[in-house]
């Protein structure tokens, strides 16, 4: 079937200005979709061909340019926009394996790049029978709870489409980070690969802790007289708890550092943990409170927004 001339760019579906990383990009995505072993639609072969060709000019600077310069004429000056198309030994038209040189290399050899992205296996008989394509990569949530990815482990998961798998969570895991099941993707065409499935982390909401990194913040409730005096009081961490120092004259929001109680991070080597003083004043004083409070109002010759 005669293939009459489009633009390149227009086939690809990039602008004239894109570079080599989007021209590839783009190719490989429609060369996916429109491989014949893939895709039977009917012109599916005929649409590859056109987007072959476009991505042969347009990834070649030279032919780039020629074809920059001057358009349908660029194959040295000549008419390739009428009634022949491009059959023959300069175009892809009849048995692609021979007019496809351009892209197959000399009769027998596919190009690294085709061999790399459908498989590279050739069948005997004509067109693209024989072609192995890998399956495509697959993605799926996996949430775990701040102390899973803490410590990591072996957890059993069942996915939406029935199937179960063994997942080692590593220890430090991040929200955000994917694990990979290499070669529990989608399935391949003609004997091709299975591609692989990622697994996306979501670390759940804690109720007591803030992860920063590698570290790990937990607000203590303090009383007024505990931050003015210093005391030494409990903290959770994520192994139980700890006990930590509040300094004389600590205010709201002074972070007290744990050192080696944070989350794994490379190496081995744990983060911190910082106790976020937050001071708490009771709600309702009995009868003595309320007269301290008041006495020390009195005496008091503190100011905290003259401070300011």
């Amino acid at each position: 079937m005669a293939v009459g001339f489009r633009d390149y760019y227009e086939v690809l579906g990039v602008p004239r200005g894109a570079g080599d990383e989007e021209i590839r990009s783009a190719y490989r995505k429609l060369a996916r979709e429109y491989h014949p072993d893939v895709n039977k639609d009917p012109g599916a072969e005929d649409r590859f061909k056109e987007v072959s060709e476009a991505y042969e000019v347009l990834r070649d600077p030279e032919k780039r340019e020629k074809y920059d310069r001057l358009g349908s004429n660029w194959k040295a000056g000549e008419d390739v926009s009428g009634a022949s198309g491009f059959s023959g030994a300069s175009g892809f038209g009849g048995d692609f394996r021979g007019g496809g040189a351009q892209i197959f290399g000399d009769g027998d050899g596919f190009s690294e790049f085709f061999e790399s992205f459908f498989g590279g296996r050739r069948g005997g008989s004509p067109g693209f029978e024989g072609f192995s394509t890998r399956g495509g990569d697959q993605e799926a949530p996996l949430e775990v709870t701040l102390e899973e990815a803490a410590r990591g482990g072996k957890r059993r998961i069942s996915l939406a489409d029935g199937r179960d798998f063994e997942v080692r969570i590593p220890p430090g895991v991040r929200d955000g980070q994917k694990i990979r099941l290499a070669g529990q993707g989608g399935e391949g065409a003609s004997g091709g690969p299975a591609g692989d499935l990622y697994l996306r982390v979501r670390i759940k909401r804690h109720p007591r802790f803030r992860r920063e990194g590698d570290d790990l913040v937990v607000e203590i409730p303090v009383a007024p007289w505990e931050a003015a005096l210093g005391a030494t009081v409990p903290v959770p961490t994520l192994d139980g708890s700890a006990k930590v120092k509040v300094p004389a004259g600590s205010s709201s929001s002074r972070r007290l550092r744990l050192k080696g109680e944070g989350m794994p991070g490379p190496g081995g080597r744990k983060g911190d943990l910082y106790a976020s003083v937050r001071i708490v004043v009771p709600k309702k004083l009995e009868k003595r409170e309320r007269e301290l409070f008041e006495e020390l109002a009195a005496v008091s010759r503190f100011d905290p927004r003259r401070e300011r």
